[in-house]
C-alpha cells in the first residue's frame, strides 16, 4: 500500500527526555571513537544514554544487543534519542522490520531540538522512503521529496528484512542512501544542530517492532 501523504508525527520523547537525560558536560563521551563521534553496537546495557521507556504500546528497548522499537498507534512516530548534539553528521544505521504492517516507516532523526522540530529520514516496508522536517509552525510533517510525498524506490528490501540506512545533514544539504544507493538529496535549512535519534511508525491498525543496530555518527 502507497503511504499516505498525511503522516501525522506526534512523539511521546518530550517527557521521557526531561526524565531521563544527562549532562554530559566536559566528561569523555564513552561512545565516541577515534573515527567516529558517537558509535553503539547496543551490547552492553545503554551505556551510550538513549531514551527508555515503555508506555501504553509504545516502547523503546535495549534487547538482545539491539535497540527495539515497538508502536502501536497508527500514524505517529515513536522515537528514542541519544542526548547528543551535533551539527554536521553522517548517520549510518542497519534496520530490520520485525513485525507489523508494511504501510509502515521506520529511520533515523537528527538535529532534534524538541518534539516539534527535527528532520526525519525514513523507509518503509513496502518500498518507499523520505526525508521529513518537523517544525514547531507546522501542526504537521512536511516532506521534502517531490511532490511532498513519499517516493518508491527498488533498493529498499521489502516486508521481514534488513536495509542499511545513511542519512547525511551536513550545512543546509541532506541526503538518504540505502542499502548502498543514493535515493534522494535536498536542501533545507531550518535546523542547523542537534540531537540524533531512531524512530518507527504505523500506519495502519497494528503492532509494528523494528529493530535497530550498529548505529553510528561520523564526520562529514
Amino acid at each position: 500500500m502507497r503511504l499516505t501523504q498525511l503522516f501525522l508525527v506526534v512523539g511521546l520523547g518530550l517527557t521521557m527526555l526531561l526524565l531521563a537525560s544527562c549532562d554530559l558536560g566536559e566528561q569523555p563521551d564513552p561512545c565516541q571513537t577515534d573515527t567516529a563521534l558517537f558509535q553503539d553496537d547496543f551490547e552492553n546495557e545503554n551505556e551510550c544514554g538513549w531514551v527508555l521507556f515503555d508506555n501504553s504500546g509504545l516502547a523503546a528497548e535495549i534487547l538482545d544487543g539491539a535497540m527495539l522499537i515497538t508502536t502501536s498507534q497508527a500514524g505517529k512516530i515513536t522515537w528514542s534519542n541519544a542526548e547528543r548534539d551535533y551539527t554536521n553528521v553522517i548517520i549510518n544505521v542497519t534496520a530490520r522490520q520485525i513485525t507489523g504492517p508494511n504501510n509502515n516507516a521506520y529511520g533515523v532523526i537528527c538535529r532534534y531540538r524538541d518534539e516539534q522540530n527535527f528532520y526525519l529520514f525514513l523507509v518503509s516496508g513496502d518500498g518507499y522512503y523520505t526525508i521529513g522536517k518537523y517544525e514547531a509552525s507546522s501542526p504537521q510533517i512536511q516532506y521534502l521529496t517531490p511532490n511532498e510525498e513519499f517516493g518508491y524506490s527498488d533498493v529498499i528490501n521489502q516486508g521481514v528484512a534488513t536495509n542499511e540506512i545513511r542519512a547525511a545533514c551536513v550545512g543546509n544539504e541532506l541526503s538518504l542512501a540505502v542499502n548502498g544507493i543514493p535515493v534522494f538529496a535536498t536542501t533545507d535549512g531550518t535546523h542547523t544542530r542537534g540531537d540524533i535519534g531512531v524512530g518507527a511508525s504505523t500506519l495502519e491498525p497494528g503492532t509494528a517492532q523494528i529493530r535497530f543496530d550498529d548505529f553510528s555518527v561520523l564526520e562529514p
